[in-house]
């Protein structure tokens, strides 16, 4: 990046400073010396590089505001484009500003497509069953799985064969509009008080209600109803100019597509989150799992498995969000089997303990206790007859407490703590119980969370005021 700037204006960069970059691999950075600035683009993939230079260079001409480019190697691996700044769109209040951005995707949708040669667009030319299959299966292994949900693989491909048809049906108003693919306020830079565009590189020729949801629905933009309505009005305003579309046929297939978005966005989390440990796409789940939760309460009655399994889903209390918010230590204690994988921390702070039961005489061998749990008076004296399992817990309590007390004193407000054996319903059970009531009761000053993940049963016990809530 920094010869490509040199060969542009015949002078090294003074300062070349790393940028961080969105959910690819793509390295970028901004390099700055004698008045100039711009950024520099290093991508992994000839072709996704093509294809936003060829996008880029043909929305610049029909008008469209985007990076110029300014130079690109003779690989075409590396490019510099022109520096828009640091302010982004995302986390913005200003419904004049978001209106007005919404008003000016029919240009990029319709004009934007005019003239366009799809043939380059990375990975597919055009939205189609393959790519929607492609989504609906990202989130199924990525998220799905993941999550430990337990479902029925055969029903629920079913419903999505449903709603991939649904998808592709003919309910866009022409065959030839540019679908943005990752329209949302993270890839909109505003530079004096106007909207740019940046990220198009994986556009495609697809309908128009997709971009709607990715932006107005954008999971952690959080827009509330009304300012939602007003986004859609003026972007339905702007598209007359186009196409004479229904408002309400369009509303009505415009729901289908938030519902899609939504779980190509969570297979992007759980990836990103759940996979490769990316803090922010870890700390995204919670609400998009909100606006996935809010949207399956009115029933999509063409695809009622799926919707059972969406609602089960956001009702997990292994993925949802901490609860303190009071500058408080809270704990999140966490029983789970080992064949569904170890428990992810939502909050991204990573670290914590994860002790392993599966040591411990197994009542779950025994037929008497199959159906119980630790925390079922039985399942107790089996475990507690040989003093094993408590043992183990006096060597947890000598590691867990003063790693608690020197949290508490330097102000942290998260730890977790983690119980796994081989189904997640005996010895895990008991662990967590006995390890979040002896904290609990210890240090009357945090909030424990105790989650039995396999059971799907959550508490939070608030210490202080010696209550609980499950």
């Amino acid at each position: 990046m920094e010869k490509l700037f040199e060969t542009l204006y015949r002078f090294s960069p003074e300062t070349t400073t790393p940028l961080t970059g969105s959910g690819s691999n793509r390295q970028y950075c901004r390099m700055q010396g004698r008045g100039v600035s711009c950024i520099g683009v290093r991508g992994t993939d000839p072709l996704e590089n093509k294809a936003f230079l060829t996008i880029a260079a043909h929305f610049r001409k029909k008008g469209i505001p985007v990076p110029e480019v300014l130079a690109v190697s003779e690989d075409g691996m590396t490019y510099l484009q022109e520096d828009l700044g640091d302010v982004h769109l995302f986390g913005s209040s200003d419904p004049d500003l978001l209106c007005r951005t919404m008003s000016l995707l029919p240009k990029i949708q319709f004009e934007g497509a005019d003239g366009m040669d799809f043939s380059i667009c990375y990975p597919e030319p055009s939205f189609s069953m393959r790519t929607v299959m492609f989504d609906l299966n990202y989130f199924k292994y990525c998220f799905l799985k993941a999550s430990g949900l337990e479902f029925n693989e055969i029903r629920l491909q079913d419903d999505f064969d449903k709603l991939a048809s649904d998808l592709l049906s003919d309910g866009h108003p022409v065959g030839n509009t540019f679908m943005y693919r990752d329209f949302q306020s993270r890839n909109v830079m505003v530079r004096d008080g106007e909207p740019y565009f940046i990220d198009f590189q994986g556009g495609r020729r697809g309908p128009i209600h997709y971009d709607v949801a990715s932006f107005v629905w954008h999971a952690r933009s959080g827009y509330p109803k009304e300012l939602r309505e007003k986004m859609v009005q003026a972007y339905l305003e702007a598209l007359s100019a186009y196409a004479d579309i229904d408002a309400e046929t369009f509303g009505s297939r415009l729901r289908i597509f938030v519902l899609f978005r939504l779980l190509q966005v969570l297979g992007a989390y759980g990836f990103r989150g759940l996979m490769e440990g990316k803090a922010r796409f870890v700390e995204s789940i919670p609400s998009a799992l909100a606006e996935l939760r809010d949207l399956v309460s009115e029933p999509f009655e063409e695809y009622p498995y799926l919707c059972g399994i969406l609602r089960r889903l956001t009702e997990l209390p292994s993925l949802s969000a901490s609860s303190a918010g009071d500058g408080r230590l809270e704990v999140k204690v966490c029983s789970f089997s080992y064949k569904k994988g170890i428990p992810r921390d939502l909050t991204g702070n990573g670290g914590g303990y994860v002790f392993d039961c599966r040591s411990i005489h197994n009542p779950g061998r025994y037929v008497p206790y199959k159906k119980l749990t630790g925390r079922d008076e039985p399942v107790i004296r089996f475990l507690e007859d040989d003093g094993e399992i408590i043992r183990f817990l006096d060597h947890v309590y000598g590691v867990v407490e003063p790693h608690v007390e020197t949290y508490s004193r330097r102000g942290f407000t998260s730890l977790m703590v983690s119980f796994g054996c081989t189904g997640g319903q005996h010895r895990s059970v008991y662990c967590a119980e006995h390890l979040a009531a002896r904290l609990a009761e210890k240090y009357p000053d945090i909030i424990v969370r105790l989650t039995h993940r396999e059971q799907g049963w959550s508490s939070v016990i608030l210490g202080k005021a010696g209550e609980s809530e499950s």
